[in-house]
């Protein structure tokens, strides 16, 4: 049985990863993930970079911000690979955020059938674009613009 090498090159990263060799590129310059460079400079990953990423894309996943995955990341001491408790810890943190997009999304889907999908601002009983509109008591159009083009201010 051979032994597996201890380093991956970035298109075996990518090609069991999935990830493709730009956005590894990039969640390197983000500081995500982290290469050694070889005598050549190529780039040469430990294979726990494979974890890394798969917490990375997960947590794409579920809707996380790169800034946002690299502070969680960051968290971990010596910057090692994330765990199963890890995660569920770090996924904890998270819940209520999730639950709040969760709610926000609800909410839309449930005032959808009554936007009638012009974009006009001034609507009252928008409660898409405009569900807080406090211009709408100076009249339809923009009384911005009125009132600046007539010298005054709303």
């Amino acid at each position: 049985m051979s032994k597996l090498a201890e380093t991956l090159s970035i298109g075996e990263v990518a090609d069991r990863s999935g990830v493709p060799h730009t956005a590894l590129r990039f969640y390197e310059e983000r500081g995500l993930i982290h290469s050694e460079r070889t005598a050549g400079n190529q780039r040469r990953y430990a294979r726990a970079v494979l974890r890394r990423l798969a917490f990375i894309r997960t947590a794409q996943r579920v809707g996380l911000s790169l800034e946002e995955i690299h502070d969680a990341l960051d968290l971990l001491p010596d910057k090692r690979t994330p765990t199963k408790v890890d995660w569920a810890r770090l996924s904890k943190t998270w819940r209520s955020e999730i639950d709040a997009r969760i709610d926000s999304l609800e909410r839309l889907r449930d005032n959808l059938t009554s936007c009638i999908g012009c974009g006009c601002l001034s609507l009252k009983s928008c409660g898409l674009v405009n569900s807080d509109d406090r211009m709408s008591t100076l009249g339809p159009g923009a009384p911005r613009l009125k009132a600046a083009s007539e010298g005054g201010t709303p």
